[in-house]
């Protein structure tokens, strides 16, 4: 079993100071009571209503500069893992929405947002080229998505094809999205049997105010813990055993699916893949 805390914080825009002391005493504190795995909304570090490339690149951290090594030593301190959302420079220059994981051996990985709407920092940031890596965390198989990443099916049963256990998906959904928050975690974890933590931010930005709606979801779609509008902690235990038992039994021996072995990839895997079927798709407007 893993110990999951996911952290629904206030974020105070370009404050990158202010937003790491709040996501190190968390590490702390969810330390503390034995988390294994800390996650924290996208962009904890920086905000995310940023109105040109300019004010988003003072704002930005890089991988291997000070701040992730801050957050590496607090995991060191507390014995956890962390999975933080960061606006990021890279060594080039570039700016990407990224989620971090790290442990207090250092940085275990990064997902860069492959899926980019319209709206605040992503207007100024490069889409990520793959799919999230898998980091093992007490024997749970965790990949990331960020926020409008989770919108598309697509990504999600790649990765639970490939593995995953546990999607994170550090959001920052606003007050006027609020079907995103009860739709999308429990459907993506239906869809997948898999567990899902979708873990958003509390509290106004630039006028933008975001709705929380944090919540963590079972392999089955039930929610097991839920936030609402507040800054708090949700915690749940994750057990993997749970996301890797893909045939699910409604009366033992005569009522089952799979829904993994029920796909018939033949159908549809000529669409996922760009190559011709009898599917045509409606013209763009």
């Amino acid at each position: 079993m893993m110990r999951l805390s996911c952290v629904q914080m206030e974020v105070r825009f370009a404050d990158v100071a202010g937003n790491l002391a709040t996501i190190v005493r968390h590490i702390e504190e969810e330390g503390a009571r034995r988390a294994d795995l800390v996650v924290f909304p996208e962009c904890a570090t920086s905000g995310y209503v940023f109105h040109d490339v300019d004010e988003a690149t003072r704002a930005a951290v890089r991988v291997d500069g000070s701040e992730v090594a801050s957050l590496v030593d607090a995991c060191r301190r507390s014995a956890t893992t962390a999975a933080v959302g960061v606006l990021e420079r890279a060594p080039d220059g570039d700016l990407y929405n990224a989620v971090v994981f790290i442990d207090g051996t250092g940085v275990l990985g990064v997902y860069r947002k492959t899926h980019l709407p319209h709206m605040g920092v992503d207007r100024f940031v490069r889409p990520g080229s793959a799919l999230s890596p898998e980091v093992v965390v007490a024997g749970v198989r965790v990949a990331a998505l960020v926020c409008y990443d989770g919108t598309f099916p697509e990504p999600a049963r790649v990765l639970a094809l490939r593995g995953a256990e546990l999607l994170i998906l550090p959001t920052n959904w606003p007050n006027q999205e609020a079907e995103k928050g009860t739709f999308l975690p429990p459907t993506r974890a239906l869809e997948n049997v898999v567990w899902v933590a979708a873990v958003n931010r509390s509290g106004p930005e630039r006028g933008i105010d975001f709705l929380g709606n944090s919540s963590i979801c079972d392999p089955s779609g039930r929610r097991v813990a839920t936030a609402d509008a507040h800054p708090t902690v949700l915690r749940a235990d994750i057990d993997p055993a749970e996301a890797r038992r893909k045939r699910r039994d409604t009366v033992p021996g005569e009522l089952w699916v799979d829904r993994f072995a029920d796909r018939r990839p033949g159908l549809y895997g000529r669409i996922v893949d760009g190559g011709t079927s009898d599917f045509q798709p409606s013209p763009r407007t």
